[in-house]
């Protein structure tokens, strides 16, 4: 299998980054100049609001909008600088303590197996385990207004909803996660090799770490010497030690770290020694990712390229098809059928569909082929749309339990490649796999989509018909204003239409009735449901129209 990381930044407003696996897109990464990109940026922020109902400070970290930090986000130390003995701390979590226990490990926006800031208890799908009193004191107690504290961003702001902060801070390196907090190396639990996970620890614990800070193996330092982890180390060292001296020196509040750009932190992050080559189409970008790669992995400087092409880059590996399919509601899978995506406000609701696929076997079995198919796609859709929330598979319905299991582990093993953090039930009687994805950012459809001005974003608008029977209502409302004299109606061409013709008997009625002038004026050029609507008495004075302004 050919794997190959494709950069395209000839556009200075947009990057995108597309890995391709045969030539078929796999992974789509997207960010725009215009957009601000808060995740993983460490700022020294300032406690302007306390919610006791839902236990939450909201914090001045500097960008505009004031930063969300729930309780099972806020690092035990704090709760010593209240006064409390941590070991009363409810179930005295630790971040990154439960790394190795095999279950669903936290992971960040910074890498594969990037710890995520705050502790799993908050997490969706287990509880934590602790034989420690469950007492955590109130928010109230921990916090004042004013206080400053050190936070890091662990998820964008989507819709009117600012941005997610947490204490547990995590700096990722190449080989290596840096964890303050932790206080013990570990290793990333899709390291699974037992003997591999014991001697990476044992070569951590020899390059004698600081007492009080904690790191984490990545799965990318798992075949790495020695010396390669003791650089990274030192590396993050030196950064922490930067980070400490500005955050005593500098008020709040007041950026401590941002993230690097886009391409650093996707080679940094996604390469692999799987990855055959690396084309930026950018002579900027590619200079930058040379002295990246030099600097960290020398040894792969010679798989990254320069495309110079005068087909640009996306289109010479026929992407832009492919990313335009990407928005579509409906995606075909080979052989037929079909998954319809529709992603709402409070969840994606995703349809298997069977359309013309049929095979020679029973329907049975044919169902759990198209399901089969379907569950492969589906995580490769969630991937490339970057979609999170909670996720609705409605699948073909299947009567053998032993097809349901398959479907289930075919729809894990394809979600585990996935850097985000997932959580999959098991299927539930009417046949739905009900399943969460870590939202991070807003989707890649938020990010290069607005909503429709004609229907605001429902997909639909009214016909006709109906914006003809409204307009008449309102007619019949403006008609019998004080002093109304003459009432104009500017409406889309086709609801003219259909006033001046099938409803102008009312109108003409209206008229007759209330002696007021009407005219209907249509535009080809107007939304489908613009209505204007202009009431004026016999010396041309503008009279005000309550009931169109609640409208």
């Amino acid at each position: 299998m050919r794997k190959e990381m494709l950069i395209n930044v000839s556009q200075p407003e947009e990057c995108r980054i597309a890995i391709l696996e045969d030539g078929v897109l796999e992974e789509l990464y997207t960010e725009r100049a215009s957009q601000n990109n808060f995740a993983g940026n460490i700022y020294k922020g300032k406690i302007v609001n306390l919610e006791p109902s839902i236990q939450a400070a909201f914090v001045d970290f500097g960008v505009g909008r004031n930063g969300f930090l729930h309780i099972s986000d806020v690092e035990p130390q704090y709760f010593r600088q209240a006064g409390y003995d941590p070991d009363q701390i409810m179930d005295g979590h630790i971040p990154g303590a439960d790394i190795d226990d095999g279950e669903d490990q936290p992971e960040g926006d910074g890498g594969d197996d990037r710890p995520s800031s705050g502790p799993p208890g908050r997490r969706r799908g287990r509880p934590m385990r602790s034989t420690r009193p469950r007492f955590k004191p109130p928010i109230q107690e921990i916090f004042q207004r004013g206080d400053e504290v050190l936070v890091q961003v662990i998820k964008e702001g989507i819709g009117t909803k600012g941005p997610t902060l947490s204490t547990y801070i995590s700096i990722p390196g190449r080989y290596l996660v840096l964890m303050p907090a932790l206080g013990r190396v570990g290793v990333s639990r899709k390291i699974e090799d037992e003997k591999v996970r014991r001697d990476l620890r044992q070569t951590l614990l020899e390059l004698n770490p600081p007492k009080g800070l904690g790191f984490i193996v990545r799965t990318a330092g798992q075949d790495r010497t020695r010396r390669e982890l003791s650089r990274d180390m030192a590396y993050l060292l030196r950064l922490w030690k930067v980070l400490v001296k500005r955050v005593k020196n500098t008020p709040s509040p007041i950026d401590i770290y941002e993230e690097s750009d886009m391409i650093i932190r996707t080679i940094r992050d996604i390469f692999s020694e799987d990855i055959d080559a690396i084309l930026v189409d950018e002579q900027g970008a590619y200079d930058r990712a040379k002295e990246f790669l030099q600097l960290v992995m020398p040894r792969y400087v010679d798989r990254l390229k320069l495309y110079d092409g005068r087909e640009p880059l996306f289109h010479k590996y026929h992407l832009e098809k492919e990313i335009a399919k990407i928005q579509r509601r409906t995606v075909p899978l080979k052989g037929g059928g079909s998954i319809v995506i529709d992603p709402t406000e409070a969840l994606v609701a995703i349809d298997v569909n069977s359309g013309s696929f049929r095979t020679d076997d029973s329907a049975e079995d044919s169902a759990f082929q198209l399901n089969m198919a379907a569950s492969k796609e589906i995580a490769r859709q969630l991937r490339l749309r970057d979609l999170g929330g909670v996720i609705v598979n409605d699948f073909i319905d299947m009567r053998r339990e032993s097809h349901r299991r398959k479907v289930e582990r075919s729809l894990r093993d394809a979600m585990a490649r996935d850097r985000a953090r997932t959580k999959i039930l098991r299927t539930s009687p009417f046949g739905l796999i009900e399943m969460t994805r870590q939202r991070i950012r807003p989707s890649l459809k938020r990010s290069v989509y607005e909503d429709c001005p004609c229907c605001q974003g429902r997909a639909v608008v009214k016909t006709g018909e109906s914006m003809a029977i409204e307009v008449v209502r309102i007619l019949m409302m403006a008609s019998q204003q004080p002093r109304a004299s003459r009432v104009t109606i500017r409406v889309n061409d086709k609801v003219s239409a259909y006033l001046n013709n099938r409803k102008r008997r009312d109108v003409i009625q209206i008229e007759e009735t209330t002696g007021v002038s009407i005219q209907i004026l249509g535009s080809e050029g107007l939304f489908p449901e613009h209505l204007e609507c202009d009431c004026r008495d016999s010396e041309g004075n503008l009279i005000k129209l309550p009931f169109i302004e609640e409208a």
